[in-house]
């Protein structure tokens, strides 16, 4: 594990700190004992220095902070751990996290529908004091949040990378071309873990000689991590998004809950000759009194048919790759069928009379079919998760273009 590396880049604690660089060490596991690979551990005051952990739970990290220092460990589906630094201090330091799923379905489920049908009129309105109410309390300054974003990939029960980035992000609300937040991105460190054997891999497929022309000059000029981190916080924007669906009345429901909430449900379903079809469904948690949102949910299924199946192109195919795959079963390789659940969080917070994002969690999981011949499924699961580490909400301006991260440079961490 060669995560303490990442001081190497002159990342360390204020020039005022006494406090001597030391390592800190120790151990990640469920409440069965279980090691859990991929947690990510970094002190609150330095998140660059962090780390994650590899396949037996271990991990270890340097920095000259006080032993005081709030450590986080978390992990996309278990609660989050805040604990001293002191208690990595020793060489055998546990630190148990609970499970707690993202459940995104939780409040449908438990929910009751009212006793009567609402009117598309009542319905209009209730949804036009929602909005109004999010007009009230979404600011319409910018906003710049200091973000740690971790996208986490794997197949078949085996993760290969995981990539974490600390940033900060500038929102600039309904400033997009369609009236959507532009999100502006600067990285400020990024690392990415790998299973050496998969990084070798990798690095092939993506050797100049392995891509054509077209690919290399669109690599050159967008970084696909970057876009990644960056559309992850511009996803779920829920004032945006509700303004849009209010177009269809008949598709909304309202649900009522027990606790003061009210869930608003929109449901859209698509169908291209049966080819492509797909449902999404998005709920507007609000507070039943205020109408204040609480939580914003999107689950999407999608299901892909191709009637005789379609050759990938070269980059695509080697892509698979990192999934497992031959080079005799690449070039047979049919894409025939393709079944995806995405379902996405937004968790808020409140500052100054205001809501921000707080946490935007993300997971994927499908399975590509290729045709009867090969009769070969490939599963694929994508897990990711973006904290406000701090969000500044006063004098913020936007980013200069100069500014704004195209291609990052990334420190790889090989876990063993």
């Amino acid at each position: 594990m060669t995560g303490q590396s990442a001081t190497g880049h002159g990342l360390t604690g204020d020039e005022d700190t006494p406090t001597k660089e030391r390592a800190y060490r120790g151990r990640v596991a469920d409440t069965e004992g279980r090691p859990i690979s991929f947690a990510t551990v970094y002190p609150a005051a330095k998140p660059e220095v962090g780390t994650a952990t590899n396949e037996n739970g271990l991990f270890t990290f340097k920095c000259d902070l006080p032993p005081e220092s709030e450590v986080v460990i978390s992990y996309i589906g278990y609660a989050k751990q805040v604990v001293p630094l002191a208690t990595l201090a020793s060489d055998t330091a546990l630190i148990v996290l609970r499970e707690q799923p993202i459940a995104l379905e939780e409040t449908v489920v438990s929910a009751k529908k009212t006793k009567h049908k609402n009117k598309r009129k009542q319905m209009a309105n209730l949804l036009h004091q929602v909005y109004l109410q999010m007009e009230e309390d979404f600011s319409k300054e910018p906003f710049e949040s200091r973000v740690v974003s971790d996208v986490k990939m794997d197949s078949q029960g085996e993760a290969w990378g995981m990539e974490q980035m600390i940033a900060r992000i500038v929102t600039l609300p309904e400033r997009s071309r369609d009236g959507s937040d532009s999100v502006q991105l600067q990285g400020q460190f990024c690392k990415r873990y790998f299973d050496p054997s998969i990084r070798q891999l990798a690095d092939t497929i993506w050797a100049h000689n392995k891509l054509d022309k077209n690919t290399l000059r669109f690599a050159a000029a967008v970084d696909s991590g970057v876009t990644v981190h960056r559309a992850l916080w511009k996803v779920g924007n829920a004032r945006y998004d509700l303004q849009q669906a209010t177009r269809e009345l008949r598709r909304w429901e309202v649900r009522r809950e027990n606790d003061g909430e009210t869930v608003l449900t929109h449901t859209e379903m698509k169908n291209y000759l049966g080819i492509f079809k797909t449902e999404l469904t998005k709920h507007f948690i609000v507070d039943s009194e205020t109408l204040s949102i609480r939580r914003y949910s999107q689950h999407l299924e999608m299901w892909i048919n191709i009637p005789f199946g379609v050759k990938l192109r070269g980059e695509q195919l080697q892509l698979l790759n990192l999934l497992n795959m031959g080079e005799e079963k690449i070039a047979k390789f049919r894409l025939k069928k393709m079944h995806a659940v995405i379902q996405l969080n937004c968790i808020y917070q409140r500052i100054d009379g205001h809501l921000y994002p707080l946490e935007k969690n993300l997971q994927v999981d499908g399975t590509l079919t290729s045709s009867k011949k090969m009769n070969m499924e490939i599963p694929i699961s994508v897990r990711a998760t973006q904290r406000a580490v701090r969000t500044k909400t006063k004098g913020v301006q936007a980013l200069r273009s100069h500014e704004m991260t195209r291609r990052m440079k990334r420190h790889i961490v090989e876990i063993y």
